[in-house]
């Protein structure tokens, strides 16, 4: 079950990155991303995976050392977790910097290889839209944030 559950994790989070890089005009693809319940897919293997070996999980994280990440991670349960958790974070933030980048009107070019660095390399991904982003100001209705009569 583990290793279905590890070759799933990556398969359910696959079409939101499709959509995000190959289709980001789409007008599905702002519905669909919009929405943080795309990572929920990822998150139930994550627990499916997590909470039968809650105890060991929480031993390890609880006060946290090298050789107990290390113990842990070393299972195949423990790698599928590991996966599923830089999964479903990768994929939050990718939406993050998705959906910001829509606002700010960046490039669909330059928000490609962002994301293709999140997807492999998910810190080093931000830190590169992170750099990128303060070049595309928000829009002034966006950042002045909603208007209110009275």
């Amino acid at each position: 079950m583990t290793e279905t559950l590890f070759s799933l994790t990556f398969t359910v989070a696959a079409p939101f990155w499709a959509l995000m890089i190959l289709l980001p005009r789409w007008s599905w693809t702002a519905r669909i991303i919009s929405s943080p319940l795309i990572v929920l897919p990822v998150v139930v293997i994550y627990a499916l995976l997590v909470i039968p070996a809650l105890g060991d999980v929480l031993t390890a994280v609880r006060s946290p050392t090298v050789d107990g990440v290390r113990d842990l991670l070393g299972t195949s349960t423990g790698a599928a977790a590991g996966w599923a958790h830089m999964i479903a974070f990768d994929l939050f933030v990718g939406r993050w910097a998705w959906l910001d980048s829509r606002e700010r009107r960046v490039p669909a070019p330059v928000m490609a290889p962002v994301l293709l660095l999140t997807i492999l390399l998910g810190p080093l991904g931000l830190a590169a839209y992170l750099a990128v982003r303060p070049r595309w100001r928000r829009p002034a209705a966006a950042a002045s944030g909603p208007q209110h009569l009275g």
